[in-house]
């Protein structure tokens, strides 16, 4: 290796050298401390807190023995699929596409699906309990009732279905962002010659937009997938995990875990069965890619 290569080599490490502490101090050492409180009885009171002890595999196998952890895979697994996977990727794909056309109204549009993102998870939270609450008043029921259908308590009648729909409002720009950048690699000229050889706009959306942005829709279902797992404040403002587990997502059971029944080794041994998922769902999209790392 020449001097100068060497040179080079000194300067991108420098370069990268605050990167690379901060990833150490905010998510290596964070996710091995959780490895090693998930081998211990850890607590935040009681003889766990006073004096923890190595417990071996024991959380993991009350883990995997716990019906309310199984229901908090479960429940999540639904979220992402309907929020994430559909929700977001159609509609953000009609957005995207869309917002290619020569619209009326196109910067309205964009704004208006760009706001949701402009608003902590938190205060949206707060913001559709105001349009999902039970009774007369809530924005929703209003909406029904004029339409002629009976107004519901919709958080508690169909908690699930609500939080898809918040988590899916609040994620459409960020799939319409990613998307748009895909669409605008495929060049116009084979739409035109597709078009000249008589392809119909259904034909060309199968045979060539799909196909071509394949590599930008996987990306955007790892980094969706991966997101919405660890989705919280939304869900927790919303519903607080309630009514009986129906949106306890697995973040939130983490929490509960950890912070309400106060027993951060077996918390920890729950979050590092959730990493562990994030991590086969990252392998399983280099292997589709076929991206060699």
């Amino acid at each position: 290796m020449s001097m100068h290569e060497k040179r080079l080599k000194r300067q991108l490490l420098i370069i990268l050298l605050p990167s690379i502490l901060l990833l150490l101090a905010f998510v290596i050492y964070p996710a091995l401390y959780s490895v090693y409180l998930s081998f211990t009885n850890e607590a935040l009171t009681g003889p766990g807190a006073m004096n923890p002890r190595f417990v071996g595999f024991r959380n993991y196998v009350r883990l995997f023995n716990d019906a309310k952890f199984w229901n908090s895979l479960l429940v999540t697994f639904l979220f992402v699929l309907g929020s994430a996977i559909i929700g977001q990727f159609v509609l953000g794909l009609v957005s995207a596409i869309a917002l290619r056309r020569p619209v009326q109204f196109h910067k309205t549009f964009s704004s208006m699906i760009l706001l949701p993102n402009a608003a902590p998870e938190v205060v949206a939270g707060f913001m559709w309990i105001s349009m999902l609450a039970g009774g007369e008043r809530s924005t929703l029921s209003r909406i029904v009732m004029f339409l002629g259908i009976e107004p519901s308590d919709w958080l508690n009648t169909f908690p699930l279905a609500m939080i898809i729909i918040v988590n899916t409002w609040r994620g459409i720009a960020t799939a319409m962002i990613l998307l748009t950048a895909g669409l605008s690699t495929i060049p116009n000229e084979i739409y035109e010659a597709a078009r000249m050889d008589g392809a119909t706009p259904s034909q060309m959306f199968r045979r060539i937009t799909l196909p071509l942005m394949m590599p930008t829709i996987m990306l955007y279902m790892l980094i969706s997938a991966v997101s919405t797992i660890a989705v919280f404040g939304l869900v927790y403002a919303l519903t607080r995990g309630g009514p009986g587990g129906a949106t306890e997502l697995v973040s939130i059971y983490i929490y509960n875990q950890s912070f309400t029944a106060f027993q951060l080794g077996y918390g920890a041994a729950v979050a590092v069965v959730v990493l562990l998922i994030s991590v086969v769902i990252g392998v399983a999209y280099v292997k589709s890619v076929k991206v060699e790392v």
